[in-house]
């Protein structure tokens, strides 16, 4: 049976790499359906290990909290007073008369101000006074106390790890707009979720797998908990699984999970990672299995099929916005095709992942080859650490954007995507083949590398959930804002390797006619 296959380095940093890349078997029957179900219980919290850099990897610092604000935060300017100089020379019986004509009054001289502050009524309007004191001959200028924000910058305290963030000047992005709200709902194709604390018994039996042999574990109870940094309970719309034919996609692999974490990570609460739009909520669409899954005999596998299914679901079951860092090569893919004209028809932009198949042979990404058809659906490459193109990111005429991928090849463990997703000490028992091989644990968690397009097609996600919640809400528009200001790489205008260029979130936002 084919299942996804990933490639991962467990060096002494136990940091896993992951290089999207699906292939697909014939399904020759449509199988029983799971009873996995019925035999769920729940489960107790997952446990976050924290990030685990080998002896060499430098100290992460927590970031410095902003300092606690006053009651005048929400405010533009300070109430009360306004900024004026009068021009040189001007006497201070002409300053007083001035001063009496707003009813301001002068307060006591400021070091290092070539300016005064003037006292105002509480109900006088700055912005108002400030004009009229600009209007006097005497006056060389005058304004409003406009607050000055720091940009927001998360306190999560390895957000310094995550380089991709300022690559896009997401700190800027957020100070327009912080993260979407929970009014928009991301549906999430991909492996699962590990989105709730459940359990289950799973029976196995002897089998080989990709060419190696496994024995059989017996009855299996398989521990499944929330990732601590995807939210709580109420985070999760409509989950469903198309793997196990059910209404519970847990995560056997931890691809989908830290994906999830990169178009919504929790951020700014003080712990771990940040994600791109952290106030959305989550919908997982299981449509991909892992080699757990195959283990444990699921009844279906990702063909085109479940995916085209999962893309229907997804857009019935509420989302606006789909992300598929999944795909495939080989024959064309009519089926979905046909589920993406259905999505963007229902209102639906989807981001798919653009393909890492370069060094390959780089062929054609099928699910990728079809964004160029479809407005509202598009294909992303994926960008390493020094903004050039990483080297395993396919090319051709249906890369239409890029962002964010990792290149290990380049910048080391460290110019990959860091995000939380399962301790794979505890499920990858099956990378030595039979030797050392034990039932997984899925409710242990790290901050884990990973790289590929998968994570370029997330932060387009992202992208496009801060534009929803903007009022950019058809998918074609969409599409069509991020290609607008794209910061154009390669060769100039459209090309093979970046599309229109790398998405540029705050440019975007602006052009979209909001301005902070």
């Amino acid at each position: 049976m084919t299942v996804l296959t990933r490639t991962r380095s467990h060096a002494a940093a136990f940091i896993g790499v992951a290089l999207w890349l699906v292939t697909i078997a014939a399904q020759d029957v449509i199988p029983p359906a799971s009873s996995r179900a019925t035999t769920a219980r729940l489960g107790l919290p997952g446990i976050d290990r924290g990030l685990r850099p080998d002896a060499e990897a430098r100290r992460v610092r927590k970031a410095t909290d902003l300092p606690a604000r006053r009651a005048t935060a929400g405010a533009r300017y300070l109430p009360g007073s306004v900024i004026v100089k009068f021009r040189r020379g001007t006497p201070a019986a002409t300053e007083a008369a001035i001063r009496t004509l707003v009813r301001g009054r002068a307060t006591a001289d400021l070091s290092y101000a070539t300016f005064q502050i003037m006292a105002l009524d509480q109900d006088a309007d700055p912005e108002g006074v400030a004009q009229r004191l600009a209007a006097q001959p005497d006056v060389e200028y005058a304004q409003a106390r406009y607050r000055v924000q720091p940009l927001f910058t998360p306190n999560d305290p390895l957000y310094s790890l995550q380089w991709n963030f300022p690559a896009l000047d997401m700190e800027r992005a957020w100070e327009i707009n912080r993260g979407a709200s929970s009014e928009v709902v991301v549906a999430v194709l991909d492996t699962g979720m590990a989105y709730r604390n459940i359990s289950f018994d799973q029976s196995s039996i002897a089998q080989t797998i990709d060419n190696v042999f496994y024995p059989s574990l017996g009855t299996v109870h398989l521990t499944f908990a929330a990732a601590p940094e995807l939210g709580s309970a109420d985070r999760f719309v409509a989950p469903h699984d198309f793997i196990w034919d059910d209404a519970t996609p847990v995560d056997m692999d931890g691809h989908g999970t830290h994906v999830a974490g990169t178009i919504a990570q929790l951020t700014n609460n003080s712990v771990g990672v940040a994600g791109m739009a952290f106030n959305v909520k989550l919908m997982p669409v299981k449509v991909i299995d892992g080699f757990w899954d195959a283990y444990f005999g699921s009844p279906f596998i990702g063909t085109d099929d479940t995916i085209a299914r999962g893309i229907h679901y997804a857009v019935d079951a509420g989302a606006k916005l789909i992300n598929m860092s999944i795909g495939r090569t080989g024959a064309p893919a009519p089926a979905v095709r046909e589920a993406f004209n259905y999505a963007v028809s229902h209102g639906v932009f989807v981001a798919v992942a653009g393909g890492n198949e370069f060094l390959d042979g780089n062929p054609s990404g099928r699910f990728a080859e079809l964004a160029p058809q479809i407005d509202g659906v598009v294909a992303v490459a994926a960008t390493a650490r020094d903004r050039a193109r990483a080297s395993y990111s396919s090319t051709g005429p249906y890369i239409e954007l890029a962002a964010p991928g990792g290149d290990s090849t380049r910048s080391g463990v460290t110019g990959m995507i860091v995000q939380q997703t399962y301790d794979f000490d505890f499920t990858d028992t099956f990378v030595n083949g039979a030797t050392g091989f034990r039932p997984p644990r899925f409710d242990m968690f790290e901050y884990i590398y990973y790289q590929g397009t998968s994570m370029a097609a997330a932060h387009t996600t992202g992208l496009a959930a801060l534009l929803l919640q903007q009022g950019i809400t058809k998918p074609a528009a969409i599409e069509a804002a991020m290609k607008a200001f794209a910061t154009d790489l390669g060769a100039a205008g459209r090309d093979d390797q970046y599309g229109y260029g790398v998405i540029n979130p705050r440019a975007t936002l602006r052009g979209s006619g909001v301005v902070r």
